[in-house]
């Protein structure tokens, strides 16, 4: 038998945030706010950043990948297309990631904002198939804690 070429992985992630809805879902469509926790990172250098925030609208990201890599100097792109917006409620992306042009994986990525008695909970569900070269779901969801973690950053002093 052949080697799967695709692996299929969905996992959620919830975190909370000191501060209500509309100022967590503004970090999502603020392009200075999510440039700053999503974009720019320690693990390369960002050359490119657009955000159109709108049904319809694309978010693109390019990384070089930077010397704590094991792919050093390559370019990594994100290129995410928003499905669905609910003010204060509900971000839905498409998103696929290419290595140095090479797409690894394509993901369906659901973001709830719910409010709670201490500000935000927000539930991360990703959906994504993984081909061959890619990070694989465990390196993708260890990602994303990262990022949700830096996310937390927005609301120090809420």
């Amino acid at each position: 038998m052949q080697e799967q070429s695709v692996i299929h992985s969905t996992f959620v992630i919830e975190r909370s945030y000191p501060a209500k809805p509309e100022r967590v879902f503004a970090a999502f469509s603020d392009p200075v706010q999510k440039r700053r926790w999503f974009a720019e990172g320690d693990h390369g250098e960002l050359e490119h950043h657009e955000l159109d925030f709108r049904v319809g609208g694309k978010e693109r990201v390019r990384v070089r990948l930077g010397e704590d890599t094991p792919l050093k100097g390559v370019i990594c792109t994100n290129d995410i297309s928003y499905l669905d917006i609910v003010r204060n409620r509900r971000v839905v992306t498409a998103s696929t990631m290419s290595i140095a042009e090479k797409c690894i994986s394509a993901s369906l990525v659901t973001f709830e904002f719910l409010p709670s008695k201490t500000g935000t909970d927000l539930i991360f569900t990703h959906q994504g198939a993984f081909f061959e070269g890619s990070d694989g779901p465990e390196m993708r969801k260890e990602g994303w804690q990262e990022l949700l973690d830096k996310l937390s950053e927005e609301f120090v002093g809420a």
